[in-house]
């Protein structure tokens, strides 16, 4: 704990006497993330879409009292909070974390690299937490911010640190060095990811290299290009102090990786070290786990491991699961399985998650013995038991002999049980208990909490659709970083959110801080709205059956006729209400919905005499080719006409209303028709039809199956029904989980299609069944039981679409809602 009079010293601020009596326990930069208010001291970080002054309101009624802001701010209506002004908060945070740095003296790892930081931060976390105790960076926090907020949970107790540093362009490892301080390096590879910030990969391999500018040992790979030579230069000009460690597939490296043998779910490496061969086992076969095992094991041969207990400790490694997942479950719950790892900074993380969840009133923690801690025991779980009450929580189940043992400081919270084991848990396990709850399941891996996950879980089919919602937000913010200031954001949610769910995206999105969401039918908007969603929400088709839904949920019409704005009027002044919101479609060139010029006069009547009854909060068109370049200057025409419509409604009301044309593929392309608002549809799962952004774009949703049979059928033989398809060779013939009903299309049968095994595109053969779909594997090594990939990163839907002769929106939302969704957030 630090005095905020000791904050206020190290960022060179007057302090004064009050600051001696408020200690700091917490940093925050997330006013949604706030445990311990009292204690909090909260960083306003300027935004690209909101400055963290705009939260400071909230955050006082939460009672957070020490704010670290810009010079700039004025906190005059808040007399009872201490303000440090400063010129750059994020540059303030980051001396705040290099000053915990500098109290101690342990050995700290830093680890940076194109690709396998957090897996390598995992594994050796792995390898070492009986030894030492270990304070790691949470997930994949290696930013700029991330690294700061790392830094802090750093404590006396612990013997040992490991932090991630991830760079995006030239000149942000100079800050992260001056934080982190490694004494002890690790560079896992040099590839392609950011390589839009380098000249070229000799600047962007120097960059990260600064990384180590004063460590004492670096390990890395010898075999990456130019790597090894970058590094000797280092040496010779910027750290002659530093050792190095390489290893490498080939003769002449300190750590040679001689042989691979590779076995159906496992791999034997054997090593060369100092003249002495030795082999271990890993549970692991691809190559980028043998990369991250080899500067593993170069790491632990330097601190003086035998290659025997090397051997025996990676036999206990698992696979890193750096994702939290989120399942429908039984009774209507909704199971989030956050069970990889188990620390009290991962746990603050999970229940964020958890609190982000509005389609339940009802949260439920089932939590195992946290063992990775540097707080002792009394401490950890009084400090547990805080964070659980801050999230009220409906439902606490502690697992575990020490959660036992300290039971007693979680009274106060509801509806509380305890057990030794999770065997003793699965025997009392009564499924009619939990209902209509979201479930938060966090343990450590020894505990096999998969076991619990499995009891709630809805057991469906085998076919999933798994939303990375990573990737989402990635691509929210691609976007939002094309808009101009002020420009406001309105996301489409239609559709089931294209394929991809709708309160689960709608609750990202909400906790994004989207202005606005549309959907196409008043249903969507109410089941949003159950499920917790108070942004805005326009529904674009109503009709006089939607009115009592409307006004019921607080939604906001899609005004395109006169006979339906008469009777939507008529309705609300039966029901006394006044100034709702509507918007006005105007037609502007796509002749579907909407009041074209001429009917201006009798739409501006009806709106001026019904001024007290309905509020026009937005008019907009609808672009008819924004993804043909060659039609922008009809787009550019559709703009003008909306315009001047506007101006003609605008002068009858007497008021001023949001303004908007622009959809996903005219918001980078067409940046002079983003006007009030745009509309971003197709492009938040990462389909655009703009070149400049397809490349900044994430894949958000993959189509996943497994194989049900696999069968040996002759040549000559047909497959599937109407004997449309005859082999010219013996073939072997996979059948996978998914037909037409799924949303598979029939015409993407009889070769038109592929689908991904093991990495390996094989096509589709026969028609495509209402159930099923039979694939050709001859010649690969499938089995019964592999998966498949139908869509994802490898074999993009825009693919499918085009094999399919359709467009990407049609096979997304086609994805029959048996298909069950997993969400996923690293």
């Amino acid at each position: 704990m630090y005095s905020l009079a000791q904050i206020a010293t190290a960022l060179s601020l007057p302090s004064y006497p009050s600051f001696k009596d408020i200690g700091i326990t917490e940093l925050a930069t997330d006013s949604r993330k706030i445990f311990f208010p009292g204690n909090t001291l909260f960083f306003a970080i300027p935004g690209t879409h909101k400055n963290g002054t705009e939260f400071i309101k909230d955050l006082v009624k939460k009672n957070v009292r020490a704010f670290v802001v810009p010079e700039s701010f004025d906190g005059s209506e808040f007399p009872d909070a201490i303000f440090l002004p400063v010129k750059d908060v994020l540059h303030s945070l980051q001396s705040i974390a290099a000053m915990h740095r500098a109290q101690f003296h342990i050995p700290v790892v830093g680890i940076t690299g194109s690709n396998g930081k957090t897996i390598v931060k995992e594994l050796l976390f792995q390898l070492l937490y009986q030894r030492y105790s270990i304070v790691r960076s949470p997930k994949s926090y290696n930013s700029q911010l991330g690294v700061a907020l790392s830094m802090w949970p750093l404590q006396r107790e612990n013997s040992l640190a490991i932090f991630e540093a991830g760079i995006s362009k030239a000149g942000e490892m100079r800050r992260l060095q001056e934080i982190i301080r490694p004494t002890i390096g690790i560079f896992t590879s040099i590839g392609d990811a950011h390589a839009e910030g380098f000249i070229n990969r000799v600047e962007k391999i120097r960059e990260k290299l600064k990384l180590f500018s004063g460590s004492k040992i670096l390990f890395y790979p010898q075999d990456e290009i130019g790597l090894h030579e970058e590094i000797i230069d280092f040496v010779k000009n910027v750290n002659s102090g530093l050792q190095l460690f390489a290893w490498s597939k080939n003769e002449g490296s300190k750590l040679w990786l001689k042989k691979v043998h590779k076995e159906e779910q496992k791999s034997i490496l054997q090593f060369q070290f100092e003249n002495e061969i030795f082999n271990i086992e890993i549970p692991f076969t691809d190559e980028a786990s043998i990369h991250n095992v080899a500067l593993c094991t170069a790491f632990l041969l330097h601190f003086g491991w035998d290659a025997f207990s090397i051997h025996k400790q990676m036999l206990q490694l698992r696979p890193v699961e750096m994702r939290l997942e989120q399942k429908a479950g039984i009774n209507n719950c909704t199971i989030i399985n956050d069970t990889y790892n188990s620390d009290i900074n991962s746990l603050g993380i999970a229940l964020d998650y958890l609190s982000q969840q509005h389609q339940h009133e009802k949260k439920t923690l089932i939590l195992s013995d946290i063992f990775q801690s540097a707080y002792s025991p009394p401490d950890l779980y009084e400090k547990v038991a805080a964070m659980v009450r801050q999230k009220n929580l409906y439902k606490f189940v502690g697992i575990g002999i020490q959660l036992c043992k300290y039971k007693s400081l979680f009274e106060s919270i509801p509806n509380c049980t305890f057990y030794r084991s999770t065997d003793d848990f699965l025997e009392t396990y009564d499924s009619a208990v939990y209902n209509n709850e979201a479930i938060l399941l966090k343990a450590a891996r020894v505990f096999a909490f998969e076991q619990i996950s499995s009891a709630l879980e809805l057991q469906s089919h085998q076919t999933i659709l798994e939303i990375n919602l990573n990737a989402v937000l990635h691509n929210l913010q691609q976007y939002r970083s094309k808009l101009k200031t002020g420009v406001k954001l309105m996301v489409m949610v239609k559709g089931f959110s294209y394929g991809s769910g709708s309160f689960e995206i709608a609750n990202l999105l909400q906790y994004a801080g989207t202005d606005y969401l549309a959907v196409a039918y008043a249903d969507e908007g109410i089941t949003l709205r159950k499920a917790g969603i108070t942004l805005p929400i326009m529904v674009l088709n109503i009709d006089e059956a939607s009115f009592y839904g409307l006004h019921k949920y607080n939604l906001e019409a899609e005004i395109f006729d006169l006979h339906l704005l008469r009777s939507y009027i008529q309705f609300l002044e039966i029901k006394n209400a006044t100034n709702v919101p509507i918007h006005v479609k105007l037609d502007t060139g796509m002749h579907r919905l909407g009041f074209g010029e001429e009917d201006l006069p009798a739409l501006s009547d009806i709106l001026q005499a019904n001024k007290s009854v309905v509020k026009v909060v937005s008019v907009f068109s609808h672009l008819v080719a924004s993804d043909n370049r060659a039609e922008d200057e009809f787009s550019q025409k559709q703009a003008s006409l909306l315009l001047q419509m506007c101006s003609k409604l605008q002068e009858v009301l007497g008021y001023d209303f949001i303004k908007h044309i622009g959809n996903t593929s005219s918001i980078a392309a067409l940046p002079g028709l983003q006007m009030d608002m745009v509309r971003l549809g197709i492009g938040l799962y990462g389909v655009d039809s703009n070149i400049e952004m397809q490349g900044k774009l994430q894949n958000v949703t993959t189509l996943k199956t497994h194989i049900s049979q696999i069968r040996k059928v002759k040549k000559g033989e047909s497959v599937g029904y109407g004997r449309h398809a005859f082999l010219d060779q013996d073939s072997l013939i996979a059948t996978v989980r998914i037909g037409y009903a799924d949303g598979y299309r029939r015409g993407l049968g009889n070769g038109v299609g592929s689908m991904l095994l093991q990495g390996e595109a094989v096509p589709t053969v026969g028609n495509v069944c209402m159930d099923m779909t039979m694939l050709d594997v001859t010649g690969t090594k499938a089995k019964e039981g592999d998966e498949v990939i139908v869509f994802g990163e490898q074999l993009p839907v825009t693919q499918l679409a085009k094999w399919g002769n359709t467009i990407p929106y049609e096979i997304l939302t086609s994805i029959s809602q048996r298909v069950n969704r997993v969400y996923f957030q690293s």
